[in-house]
């Protein structure tokens, strides 16, 4: 059964936000963040059937979908998406904390929001965090630091598999080489190498040439954020990873540590691609947001999540 949701828009740090939300009021709130390049449509299977128990929200991200697109690449550094973030808390669910799910950039958002000086900003307002093939920048930096200085034949073939998937980064920081790549037929080709990479169906949207280029922004405004110290961004959030072993850009191995910056985590694997975690079985993810949720709205540990937290703490 498909469900209409209903739309409002949320004004944000500056702009407008375009949200929708499922599912009762009354249920506890679950805010999915999409990532890049999509916006909140990649979210409608996960968000139909969380939506039979929770109150399901998402919405286009800045500079995606029906939001604003600010045109000045610092409008999009991680305060001001924080920012958002916040708004669009504070709209659906002003009087109880939401559990909060990022895929992608969605999760390197929510990691923002929930360490260090963004997590000080948000305090009392996060409930939980699932991430989705989306590391924390500088824990990712940390990943990246300790294993250059610790150069063994591992730590070499781990740098070695995620510097192979971030291709991505290095195409994007050469100005106006990626604007050029989406206006010369990215945008038609990209849906087509995602779906015979994964086995999904990628339908771009009308607004999918534009989310790509304005996202591209994202990258640029934070990069130097890699290069502060992972300490610094602790959080005693509870977090569940959920990490796609099958994954072009993002390395499983770089979420194995995270249990040392998170006092409660738990960590799944899924034999899926970078979108087959939202994509390919929706059932799959949304059964462990619910465990998840449940588990930290007072129900006991499920079967499922006491392993899941036994592998966090070995990783």
């Amino acid at each position: 059964m498909t469900l209409t949701p209903t739309t409002r828009k949320v004004k944000g740090d500056g702009i407008k936000l375009a949200v929708r939300q499922y599912g009762p009021r009354d249920a506890p709130t679950v805010v999915l963040v999409h990532g890049y390049p999509d916006n909140q449509a990649i979210w409608e299977p996960i968000a139909e059937i969380l939506a039979a128990r929770f109150h399901v929200v998402t919405y286009d991200v800045r500079g995606a979908g029906e939001s604003g697109r600010p045109r000045r690449t610092k409008a999009y550094v991680m305060d001001n998406l924080g920012g958002d973030l916040r708004a669009v808390i504070d709209a659906v669910s002003p009087d109880r904390p939401v559990h909060l799910v990022g895929h992608d950039w969605g999760s390197v958002q929510g990691w923002g929001a929930i360490t260090g000086a963004g997590g000080e900003r948000q305090a009392g307002r996060i409930a939980s965090f699932t991430s989705i093939s989306g590391p924390c920048i500088e824990h990712f930096g940390q990943w990246v630091r300790d294993r250059l200085r610790r150069p063994t034949p591992r730590h070499l073939a781990e740098l070695a598999g995620q510097f192979a998937r971030s291709w991505y980064l290095m195409f994007g920081a050469v100005p106006g080489l990626p604007q050029l790549g989406w206006r010369l037929g990215g945008a038609r080709l990209f849906p087509v190498i995602i779906e015979r990479m994964e086995g999904i169906e990628r339908k771009p949207g009308p607004t999918f040439r534009q989310d790509a280029l304005y996202g591209m922004k994202l990258y640029r405004a934070n990069a130097l954020r890699f290069l502060r110290p992972g300490e610094l961004c602790r959080t005693r959030v509870p977090v569940q990873v959920i990490a796609p072993t099958r994954d072009a850009f993002v390395s499983p191995h770089q979420s194995k540590d995270v249990g040392r910056y998170v006092d409660r985590c738990w960590r799944r694997e899924l034999p899926v691609g970078h979108w087959g975690a939202v994509r390919k079985d929706p059932a799959v993810v949304a059964a462990w947001l619910g465990e998840f949720v449940d588990h930290i709205e007072g129900e006991p540990e499920s079967a499922g999540l006491q392993a899941a937290q036994e592998r966090a703490l070995c990783g």
